[in-house]
């Protein structure tokens, strides 16, 4: 069966099967609507149904009983039951970048952190591959499963790609990467996927949030600010446990340098003796709200585990009064075998 879904205040229409996502069917459309982890942990996807009936299927751990309440859905979880009118903001057309399947070999691999390998790739020099800052690929592998992970360099380079995975423990892919990949082994992949990233258009100070190696896609949308002589101010609060999981550190001071209008802080939330810390300790969003009391003219671009996310935007849109459609997230999920 299939219903039509009609966008609030965009006018745009689309066709939905009954077992297609509302996300599924916007994009087979060619209309993107706000997505990031697509298994209803980060809630980029959030929307209002203004008519109709939606049933959610699989996780929906960003959809709060308040949000249920008021009438929120998550468009990559909820399947159409009727003809029906949704409230989505920021929505895109596919535009001019398309979705490919390719192959990769492995370039380099470095170890930059116990737990953090930064893999390389070579691209096919025959098909160039481009993105948009913040985005990210599945790696396709031969059980059929997914792994998805953030691009972590500019959308300059259409030859070569950076990722920054995390050795999960019992995670299948993760640990054959710091286990078994070798350079020069193949790889097949598909993107790029996801609409996280910098809003164009918007002069509005930016604050950076990173918890880990949500870095990665941070990484990728500072030094595609930097390529394009950006004025926004940008404040890039980066947090981990511990020193050695902010694994490119001086790369980010060095932004300071790089970047009018630039600043990073970084935040331990676990600091031992061992770490030799003298900077900011605590949960990296409490940092936030320390130093940024008032985000009511700001925008929140928010990387992490779906708990970082959870807890940012609900503090960070309470008790500072930045506006929920100015907090942007993509959160990483590190269960056992499980994707970025």
């Amino acid at each position: 069966m299939s219903f039509q879904i009609s966008l609030e205040p965009g006018g745009q229409q689309f066709q939905a099967d009954s077992n297609q996502t509302i996300l599924e069917a916007a994009l087979a459309a060619g209309l993107v609507l706000p997505y990031g982890c697509r298994d209803g942990a980060c809630g980029a996807c959030k929307g209002k149904v203004l008519h109709g009936e939606v049933a959610l299927a699989g996780s929906a751990t960003a959809l709060s009983d308040a949000d249920r309440a008021a009438g929120m859905t998550l468009f990559c979880s909820a399947h159409a039951r009727s003809d029906l009118v949704l409230e989505a903001r920021n929505v895109s057309r596919t535009g001019d970048i398309p979705v490919k399947k390719l192959p990769c070999r492995v370039q380099r691999l470095t170890r930059v952190a116990p737990d953090v390998m930064v893999i390389e790739l070579k691209l096919p020099a025959s098909e160039p591959f481009r993105f948009r800052a913040g985005q990210y690929v599945d790696f396709l592998l031969a059980d059929g499963r997914r792994r998805s992970f953030s691009i972590a360099n500019a959308p300059q380079r259409e030859d070569a790609m950076e990722l920054h995975v995390r050795l999960v423990a019992g995670g299948k892919f993760t640990e054959h990467v710091f286990n078994g990949m070798k350079e020069r082994d193949i790889l097949r992949f598909e993107g790029p996927l996801g609409s996280f990233g910098l809003h164009e258009g918007s002069t509005a100070p930016v604050v950076l949030l990173a918890g880990g190696t949500g870095f990665a896609p941070i990484k990728s949308i500072v030094e595609q600010a930097i390529h394009a002589g950006t004025t926004r101010p940008m404040t890039l609060y980066w947090g981990s446990r511990r020193r050695d999981g902010l694994y490119m550190d001086e790369l980010a001071r060095s932004w300071e340098q790089t970047l009018p209008g630039f600043r990073y802080i970084p935040v331990l939330s676990e600091a031992g003796a061992q770490d030799d810390w003298h900077g900011r300790t605590g949960l990296v969003h409490r940092a936030v709200i320390e130093d940024l009391p008032d985000l009511s003219a700001h925008e929140v671009y928010a990387c992490g585990s779906p708990a970082m996310i959870d807890a940012a935007r609900n503090e960070l849109t309470t008790l500072c009064g930045l506006p929920q459609d100015a907090f942007f997230a993509d959160a990483f999920t590190f269960a056992t075998d499980a994707a970025r």
